[in-house]
């Protein structure tokens, strides 16, 4: 655990990268060649880094994978499965990746008492943070309305077939699809023997093995002062274990209500944005449907009931921002956030 008591704090933006200038960079072994994809994919972008003797996996193979699971959980996609199971009465049959977005999603907010909850659309679209911005911030009748749509039991999966409550009821796996997107690619790598690579989509990435030269991928954590994004100094530099690493913040996306900056990250227990002492929290996890599934529950859930839930965990872990009660911003790690040095 580690505390930082500056009035200044650098704390971790939601967008993360490789460290393109490190120490001790050596030439890859001429039978490994650098390469690299890059490309726009669910409103942001995406890029892939990997080691290997010619390019094995082409652009037009990612493009293909994103684009197909455009077709099923893209909400800016009219056409797409999740699209047509929010405008359903009483739901619809669905594919693979839907499938096992809603599962995991499912068993997410099981685990965390309801902090994680893709029942959110209609808070998410009340709350000005959907496509079509509303004229002003809900009021309690209204999310009271909503709520009657929102939580537990208003979905539920029968073998392919996903069933809705009410017709009223919407779901939105924004907060865990580009993790699964991740991994996705990172099957794609791997089904033809790629070992050695990075995966990063919106800042969610996926990693596995090393340079030719032995050297582990780093990963910087981008900083900001205040409510200023800055592209250094970087808050951390990690080298983590294979597996997953995304972030969640309540600054970057935000908005104003009544005076007030509200997070985009919904508490679907409330009906209202979380607000809490979080401020940004990092996940390593074995995968990344689980770390982007976890990262916005830790947000809702709050430092100390966050912490708690990670000691019982061997499988996932988080480095913390947070503002104490005096105002003052610290940090904190928990048991098996490997690879990190403060900077």
């Amino acid at each position: 655990m580690s505390g930082n008591n500056a009035v200044k704090f650098m704390v971790p933006a939601l967008v993360m990268f490789l460290l393109v200038i490190s120490s001790g960079w050596k030439v890859p072994l001429a039978a490994d060649r650098k390469i690299e994809i890059s490309g726009d994919a669910q409103g942001t972008t995406y890029k892939i880094i990997y080691y290997a003797p010619d390019s094995i996996v082409s652009l037009g193979q990612t493009d293909s994978l994103l684009n197909r699971l455009d077709s099923s959980v893209s909400l800016y996609l009219p056409t797409s499965l999740i699209c047509r199971f929010n405008r359903s009465d009483k739901g619809i049959t669905i594919d693979e990746p839907f499938r096992v977005l809603i599962s995991k999603a499912i068993e997410i907010n099981r685990a965390t008492g309801g902090a994680v909850d893709v029942t959110v659309k209609s808070l998410v679209d009340a709350w000005g943070f959907g496509v079509k911005k509303p004229a002003a911030a809900p009021g309690p009748e209204l999310i009271k309305s909503i709520l009657k749509n929102v939580g537990p039991g208003k979905i539920w999966l029968q073998g392919n077939f996903l069933h809705k409550k009410f017709a009223g009821v919407q779901v939105d796996l924004n907060g865990i699809a580009q993790g699964y997107t991740a991994d996705l690619l990172a099957a794609l790598l791997e089904h033809h023997h790629i070992c050695n690579y990075l995966v990063e989509i919106g800042g969610e990435l996926r990693i596995k093995g090393h340079k030719p030269d032995g050297e582990r991928f780093k990963i910087g954590i981008e900083a900001i002062d205040g409510n200023d994004i800055l592209p250094a100094p970087l808050r951390k530099v990690i080298t983590p274990d294979d597996g997953a690493v995304t972030t969640s913040g309540n600054y970057r996306k935000h908005l104003e209500a009544n005076g007030k900056q509200i997070s985009h990250i919904m508490n679907a227990r409330t009906g209202y944005p979380a607000m809490n002492e979080m401020i940004s929290v990092t996940v390593w996890a074995k995968d990344g449907i689980t770390a982007d599934g976890y990262d916005n529950g830790f947000m809702v859930m709050g430092l100390k009931n966050t912490i708690r839930f990670l000691e019982k965990r061997t499988d996932i872990a988080a480095y913390i921002i947070y503002k104490k009660d005096d105002g003052v911003v610290a940090d904190t790690v928990t048991k098996g956030f490997n690879g990190y040095d403060i900077h």
